[in-house]
This record gives structure tokens, C-alpha cells and sequence, in this order.
């Protein structure tokens, strides 16, 4: 039977988010973030760095990927076109739904956002060509922090919308290890504080 996402619940902090449009003969307009730091009640972080990627093909997965702390990411995955399976696995050491993976069908169409908290890794499949994601993270990529597990990890047991033989992934994607294998992750760390800027020396008169 093919794979569901909408008969999968959420993990806790994951968030399907949907946005309002405003639409007329001419299209749609959408706001895809917006942050009151006054009266911000979302719930979402700050975000720093903005991603975008785009998939020619479909049945191309990219992931699953996380970054480690101090330097772990919170995304905000949107779908400007075409269509996805977006798929998260938690990675939090004593969450109840630790080692598990979650799906969900994001598409241009129906402009729904997903948060990713801290602690999962994240990845998708292109379901349909010319699929541009874009999302927002909350650190910047560090790349002695990124790390990230197989795809096809029988333990994870990830029911893809493609076969093995059909789906596509990079070289670097294909080596990722499975989860048995990850080190236990500390993803309360804190992110190292920027060191103040140097005051230039003044001449004395």
C-alpha cells in the first residue's frame, strides 16, 4: 500500500503551518514570513539564513540532513513549485517518538508551510519536475556541524513514493550512515556568542 503522510502524526514540535493567501484574477499574493519581535506569539525562532533549492527531476531525495549543535538548525520548509514528500526523523535521545519518521505531502499549491524544530533530521522527494523549496533556517551551515543518515535505512523503514532503482541522490547523500550508528546528540548545547568587534586604538593628541 503506498505510503500516506496525512495518516501520520506529528511529533511534538513539528508544525504544519497554513498560510493566507490573498487571491484575484491576477494570481495570489502570500506572505511567507513575518516576525513582530513586540508581539511575536508563533512560536517560531529567529531565522538567519535563507535556503533554496531547485529539482529538476522527479524522484530525486535529498537528505536526510541535521546540523549538530552549537550550530543546529529550526527550518521553515515552504514549497514555491511543484510538489514534495517531506520527511523528518527525530533524533532526540527520550522523545517519545525517537527514531521515527514522519511524512508530509508539501505542495506550491496548497501553500502550507512545515517547521522542523531542533533535534530532527530533515529531508524530501521531488514528486513533480521543476520543484523549487525554500526554507529558512535559524543558524547558519557550519560545515564540521552538518551531519545527517541514510535515506534507506531499513531500521527507519521510510515508504518513498519512487523505488529504490527509480530514486536518485548525491554521492555525498549515499554515504550518509545509518541512525543505530550516529552518536548520541547533545542538542541542548548553546551557540557560541560573537565576540565583540576590536575598538580601534585612538591617538593621543
Amino acid at each position: 500500500m503506498p505510503f500516506d503522510p496525512m495518516m501520520t502524526a506529528l511529533p511534538d514540535g513539528v508544525t504544519l503551518i497554513d498560510a493566507r493567501r490573498f487571491t484575484d484574477s491576477r494570481g495570489w499574493f502570500m506572505e511567507l514570513h513575518r516576525r513582530l519581535p513586540a508581539q511575536d506569539d508563533t512560536g517560531l525562532p529567529d531565522f538567519c539564513q535563507d535556503n533554496v533549492s531547485l529539482t529538476s527531476q522527479p524522484a530525486v531525495v535529498r537528505g536526510l540532513h541535521f546540523q549538530r549543535p552549537p550550530y543546529a538548525q529550526a527550518k521553515l520548509v515552504t514549497v514555491l513549485a511543484g510538489a514534495i514528500l517531506d520527511v523528518v526523523v527525530d533524533l532526540r535521545q527520550g522523545s517519545a517518538s525517537f527514531g521515527r519518521p514522519t511524512a508530509v505531502h508539501l505542495a506550491a499549491s496548497s501553500g502550507q508551510h512545515l517547521f522542523v524544530p531542533i533535534g530532527f533530521a530533515h529531508g524530501f522527494c521531488a514528486l513533480q519536475p521543476e520543484t523549487l523549496v525554500h526554507y529558512k533556517v535559524s543558524a547558519p551551515y557550519a560545515p564540521k556541524s552538518e551531519g545527517g543518515i541514510a535515506w534507506d535505512d531499513p531500521d527507519l523503514g521510510i515508504d518513498w513514493p519512487f523505488t529504490a532503482a527509480e530514486i536518485l541522490v548525491s554521492d555525498k547523500d549515499a554515504l550518509l550512515p545509518r541512525l543505530r550508528d550516529l552518536a548520541p546528540i547533545d542538542w541542548q548545547l548553546p551557540r557560541p556568542q560573537p565576540k565583540p568587534a576590536a575598538q580601534p586604538l585612538r591617538r593621543r593628541a
